[in-house]
């Protein structure tokens, strides 16, 4: 019963640290000193510069992660979500499931060579592919792989 309890805690938890992380990435996005655009000084592209929905707000956030105002947005509706879902374990693995499945699929998406700009819309190149991937497989793991094993091992105890 233990390791039920303590399966369930650390679901939440993930769903809570995958939550604040990208809150705090996409935050961390409209913060013109975080964002770089790439060979320059300058921190950002000027708005009347931008000709699209892809350039506006375009630039790597540390310098290595590619970022514009669109996937800024979809990083802290995303992080809301996961910090809202960290208050039931039933709402944290279903986030934490649903992100592993999506985020995966935009790694995916962002090795494809038509696909690194998600068509037209946000950047998956580069450093988004393995921050996707490596979040998608903590949230898999951690929401799958857990708490089958947790379960399965409840069963064998009850037999």
């Amino acid at each position: 019963m233990e390791n039920i309890n303590q399966a369930k805690m650390i679901e939440r938890y993930v769903a809570l640290a995958i939550g604040i992380s990208y809150l705090l990435l996409g935050l961390a996005g409209f913060i013109p000193a975080l964002v770089s655009l790439p060979g320059t000084s300058e921190s950002f592209v000027p708005l009347d510069e931008s000709t699209g929905a892809y350039s506006a707000g375009f630039g790597y956030i540390f310098g290595a992660i590619p970022t514009n105002f669109l996937h800024n947005i979809v990083r802290c509706a995303v992080g809301l979500l996961g910090i809202t879902s960290y208050k039931n374990t039933t709402t944290a693995r279903l986030f934490n499931r649903g992100f592993a499945v999506s985020y995966a699929l935009l790694a995916l998406i962002g090795l494809l060579p038509l696909g690194k700009t998600f068509f037209g819309l946000m950047p998956l190149f580069g450093a988004n592919v393995l921050l996707n991937a490596l979040a998608a497989i903590a949230a898999g793991y951690y929401s799958v792989v857990i708490p089958a094993k947790v379960s399965g091992v409840n069963v064998s105890q009850n037999l």
